[in-house]
């Protein structure tokens, strides 16, 4: 899977749990904390969604592990390997 189809699913997926967020200025660089605007909860359906998503488990790492969309993408890559 390409980095592209991978961002489009994730700001899909975005574009879900924060009720339909403008996802215009989505990047890589999007900060997950101050870019994305989703309290923990938010984090928390997000991260459920990706895992669903993407058939991949967030076994053995945190959110906290992530900084930007780009680390998530990277994350996901591997998870493909």
């Amino acid at each position: 899977m390409t980095r592209e189809i991978i961002m489009e699913k994730l700001k899909n997926i975005f574009a879900l749990v924060n009720g339909g967020a403008d996802v215009a200025e989505f990047s890589e660089k999007t900060d997950l904390r101050t870019g994305l605007g989703l309290n923990s909860i938010g984090m928390l359906y997000m991260i459920i969604a990706i895992e669903e998503s993407f058939s991949i488990r967030f076994e053995n790492v945190a959110m906290g592990d992530f900084n930007t969309v780009g680390d998530v993408v990277d994350f996901i890559e591997g998870k493909g390997e």
